[in-house]
């Protein structure tokens, strides 16, 4: 009988359309998910107790999507900020801050390490031009994914998963880390020197990256290295 495959749960967009709204997610996460040996479960955003969902996942993968309300870190309103969601927002910084506290394995990306870096206590910058301006696009001015090289910290658990200190990414974004929270640690930065990933030093199973992997195949040894984190941990 072979052993039972982890169950990931993996978190949605928010309520979506008028007529019949539906919470949904780019499928790429799913298949990665699955390609890695995982099995996905989605989680919707509105739950009372996020924490009960933890009881019955071995991990939790944080999806990207709209900007997280720049209320949660004290921060003004930009006028390129979009997609902000409350109900969302709460759910998924207690689902992360529940998750680190039951050291449960973290895969969070785009938008979710935005999260984990505000669920501990850092801040983000609300529009990355303002601030490193547009040598390096991190996002394509349609407002569609753009590649741009990273380069990881040699010593980082990023490093050991890709095998190698530079890769080329897909990414979406215009927000990113500012102060990092508590514990936290840089693990990549963009040419412009904007970071790119964080992690937490003595907690190999806690990962962030700022990118895409799942729009990229190459890139699917981050699903299966965190999927083997949850299969350890269960």
């Amino acid at each position: 009988m072979s052993p039972r495959r982890p169950l990931i749960g993996v978190t949605t967009y928010p309520r979506h359309g008028n007529d019949r709204p539906a919470f949904f997610l780019p499928t790429a996460y799913v298949d990665c998910v699955r390609a890695g040996g995982g099995i996905p479960l989605l989680l919707a955003p509105g739950e009372e107790r996020p924490e009960d969902i933890l009881n019955h996942v071995d991990g939790v993968v944080f999806s990207g999507g709209g900007d997280l309300d720049p209320s949660h870190f004290e921060a003004e309103p930009h006028p390129t900020q979009y997609g902000v969601d409350e109900e969302r927002d709460l759910f998924e910084l207690a689902l992360m801050r529940s998750a680190l506290e039951q050291e449960t394995p973290i895969l969070a990306i785009c938008r979710g390490l935005q999260v984990l870096n505000v669920a501990r206590g850092g801040d983000l910058h609300v529009h990355l031009p303002d601030v490193f301006g547009e040598a390096v696009l991190h996002r394509h001015p349609e407002r569609r994914p753009i590649a741009h090289p990273v380069r990881f910290d040699p010593g980082s658990h990023l490093a050991k998963i890709y095998g190698t200190t530079e890769i080329r990414t897909v990414s979406w974004h215009h927000q990113a880390v500012n102060r990092l929270g508590e514990g936290l640690a840089a693990a990549a930065w963009a040419p412009d020197g904007s970071v790119e990933a964080v992690e937490v030093p003595e907690r190999p199973w806690v990962l962030a990256v700022q990118w895409h992997p799942e729009m990229q195949p190459e890139e699917r040894c981050l699903f299966a290295a965190f999927v083997d984190a949850a299969r350890e941990r269960r």
